[in-house]
Formats: C-alpha cells, sequence, structure tokens
C-alpha cells in the first residue's frame, strides 16, 4: 500500500472526525506538508475531503472513479479483484493490455481497468462507444483448466455474471443474447468480447472484457435506437464501483461452479435469462448466413436452430439479428 493510500485508510476509519495534520505527520512519520500533497492527490481523484486550518481533515465521500481502493472496499472475492489492478485514466484498449500482462505471466484474477477507452472493441471488430466515467470498460484474465473447445462457455458464464450483478442492483428487465449482449427493453445495454490464447490442446490464458453503458446519457446517432444505459432506464446515478464488486462477485462464484461441477449450472441459468430461446434469428456467419428459430443451447454453448425447411443447425459464432 502506497502512502498515499495509508493516509487515506486512516482518515477514511475516521469517518465523522477531523483527523489533525500533526497526527497524521506523526503516524506516518512525514511533513505536514507531504501530508497535504497526498490529501491534494486524493482530491484530484475525486475524494471528498475537507480540511481546516485548526482541525486538519474530515473524510466525507468516497470517489466515483474506478479507483482500486475503492473496489477493493467491501469486495465479497477470494481471488478476483484481490490482486493487482492496473487502472487507467485512458487507455486504447483494456482487452489488449490484458493481453500483454497475460503473456508476461500475470495471475488468475488480475483486473485492468480504464476510465475511457481510445480504441475499445467489440465482437466482429466493431468499435465500443467508451465516454469517459460514464461507462465501465474491464478486462479480467482468467487461466481456466479447460480444454480450447470449451472456451465459448467462458463468454456465456461472464454474460450470467453481468446480468445477475445488474438485477442485484436494479429492478430492470435484464436479459441475454446469444451469445455476447446483455439487453434491457431489447436495447443493449453491455457487451463481452472474449479473447484467449492456446497451446497445443490447453489454454495459456482467457481475456474477458466487459463494457457497460453505466451513466451515459447520449449515444452516437448510428446506435442510438439500439443502445440505452442503466441512466437513461431509471433516470439515476449509477455507482460504477458497486456493479464491478458485484460483477466480480457474481463472476467468482460461477467460475468457482464451472470449476468444481462443470458449466451445466451456468448453461441452465443462461437459458433462464436469455432473450433468443423460441425467437426467430437470423445468423450471419464468414461466409453464410441462417434463418429459422432457435430451439435450444446444448451443452456446449451452441445454438441449435430449426430452419425454415424444417432442417436444424448448429451455430458456434455468428452475429444474430432478431427479427
Amino acid at each position: 500500500m502506497s502512502r498515499k493510500e495509508q493516509v487515506l485508510s486512516f482518515i477514511r476509519e475516521k469517518r465523522g472526525e477531523w483527523v489533525s495534520g500533526e497526527s497524521l505527520s506523526r503516524e506516518f512519520k512525514i511533513s505536514r506538508t507531504a501530508i497535504w500533497k497526498h490529501i491534494r492527490r486524493l482530491r484530484e481523484e475525486g475524494y471528498g475531503i475537507e480540511s481546516s486550518p485548526k482541525k486538519g481533515y474530515l473524510f466525507r465521500t468516497a470517489s466515483r472513479m474506478l479507483l482500486p481502493n475503492e473496489i477493493r472496499e467491501g469486495l465479497e472475492t477470494t481471488v478476483f479483484g484481490k490482486g493487482e489492478i492496473f487502472y487507467f485514466k485512458e487507455i486504447d484498449s483494456t482487452n489488449t493490455r490484458a493481453k500483454d500482462l497475460a503473456i508476461k505471466g500475470a495471475l488468475e484474477g488480475t483486473l485492468i481497468i480504464s476510465e475511457t477507452q481510445s480504441g475499445g472493441r467489440g465482437r466482429m471488430g466493431r468499435d465500443w462507444f467508451s465516454p469517459a466515467q460514464e461507462g465501465i470498460y474491464v478486462s479480467l484474465i482468467l487461466r481456466p483448466n479447460i480444454s480450447p473447445v470449451e472456451a465459448p462457455k467462458i463468454t456465456l458464464l461472464t454474460a450470467v455474471a453481468v446480468a445477475e450483478a445488474l438485477l442485484s442492483l436494479t429492478r430492470l428487465d435484464i436479459s441475454i443474447k446469444w451469445p455476447n449482449d446483455i439487453l434491457i427493453n431489447r436495447k443493449k445495454i453491455a457487451g463481452i468480447l472474449t479473447e484467449l490464447s492456446t497451446e497445443l490442446d490447453l489454454i495459456s490464458y482467457v481475456v474477458v472484457g466487459v463494457g457497460l453503458n453505466a451513466n451515459t446519457s447520449q449515444f452516437p446517432p448510428d446506435i442510438r435506437g439500439e443502445a440505452t444505459s442503466v441512466f437513461l432506464e431509471t433516470g439515476e446515478y449509477f455507482s460504477r464501483v458497486r456493479f464491478l464488486r458485484e460483477y466480480l462477485k457474481q463472476h467468482e462464484k460461477y467460475y468457482d461452479i464451472s470449476k468444481k461441477i462443470g458449466f451445466g449450472p451456468v448453461i441452465d441459468r443462461w437459458r433462464e435469462l436469455a432473450d433468443i430461446i423460441g425467437r426467430r434469428i437470423k445468423v450471419r456467419m464468414l461466409d453464410s448466413q441462417y434463418t429459422g428459430v432457435v430451439e435450444d443451447i446444448d451443452e456446449n454453448g451452441e445454438l441449435i436452430i430449426k430452419g425454415d425447411e424444417g432442417g436444424y443447425q448448429r451455430v458456434f459464432s455468428g452475429d444474430v439479428t432478431l427479427e
């Protein structure tokens, strides 16, 4: 823990009480000028800290930024978010940085967060709208002991975790669109980008990126009709920090289940939350497209579609449009 973090922790524990600069100076064996510099930096990070020449410092409010200290405060996980958290005010893509760290040996549960992205990506190479301090742009490094064939199940697991987190914090009608979109009233509120590296028949690492429209108030014209945010749906500010804590909790819960007894419970919960089973869809694949009604999703995460002429098709990946 850095000295700045130590100062924050100390005055936070004294919430509601004034803490003198002299007592902080004695506690940390640094000058009162150094204490003031740390307080000033904490204020720049969004913490509400009052100061008085006679009384000292008073902690009022936590920062709304996705700072490591705020994420760890009350985090109910064992691994996810408990190790290294890499925080950026701006980055090209959290997934890109996560892959670099994974290659260098970053441990499972390592988190990469940014307040905005200049090159955020979704599936099929699409851009991800990433306004500063309005959304959540986070990537998680996993090292699952599964075969590459099972990797798509990680996307389904992540979708369930995001949906569960939103359901626990809001009263919104949350659903999942296969394989990686989270919807509210059939408008997209979150997306998932899963990328992996394999060696022979083993997975070296998986990077799971999540983009969530938390407090976005306005979208670009090209996606305005199909995207939404928690703020637009509720009219209220949505705590990004609370969501991230809950998402990590839910993700670790389902990830542990998958390791202990398999992906069966994950797939079952996905089916319950899906907004696609029984719906007519069009799937665009790399070199073809298929139209039909979704009958089910199998144990491998593949869609089972009954075609217009009665035949069945299993779809492993593709771009889905609801009809």
